[in-house]
């Protein structure tokens, strides 16, 4: 079933919406909640929660055209929260160094005054993928959205850790470069 008649199907409240997302989305979603929590009992609980979330949200929201990256935004915050719920020491701990990578790109100060206009922000960031060859996109997104391993990304796209790694680096210069040239001042 394609994602416009899902979204249908939310919007009149049937709970067929629900089978039908898990049919199509439901081992992405668990697959992207595993490799946060690394549990696979805590995975399938963020995916049900995913679909409760989904069941209150979509109306208003009609994300007819982006089904899958909304419920995906939905599932990692999600498994993110059960990382914090759970003191999961070691797991916090990697997701707490890739955010210090991309600290050093996106600055998030904590008074109201400053906060980055997120709709802006969100452009920036999708111009600048945009901007990226397929192959340091896709590492980009596997390291900073999956939250993947230097290891498994190496693994996955068959290159060494040296180059992610450096894929990596050069990546977090050029974002940086990318915001300072839209205004924002890291």
């Amino acid at each position: 079933m394609d994602d416009d008649r899902i979204v249908e199907l939310y919007l009149l409240r049937d709970e067929t919406a629900i089978r039908q997302t898990t049919e199509k989305y439901g081992s992405r979603l668990r697959s992207l909640a595993n490799g946060i929590v690394n549990d696979r009992q805590t995975a399938e609980e963020c995916e049900n929660g995913t679909y409760m979330e989904a069941w209150d949200a979509i109306p208003p929201h009609e994300p007819k055209s982006y089904l899958y990256a909304f419920l995906a935004r939905i599932t990692r915050h999600i498994s993110l929260n059960c990382c914090r719920d759970r003191s999961r020491l070691k797991r916090s701990a990697f997701i707490c160094e890739l955010s210090e990578e991309l600290e050093q790109c996106i600055p998030a100060p904590d008074d109201v005054e400053c906060r980055i206009d997120d709709m802006a922000l969100s452009e920036i960031l999708n111009s600048f993928l945009g901007g990226l060859d397929t192959e340091k996109r896709n590492i980009f997104i596997r390291r900073y959205w999956y939250l993947d391993s230097i290891a498994d990304i190496s693994e996955r796209f068959a290159i060494s850790e040296s180059k992610v790694k450096t894929t990596l680096c050069r990546c977090r210069s050029r974002l940086r470069e990318h915001l300072e040239k839209g205004g924002y001042t890291l």
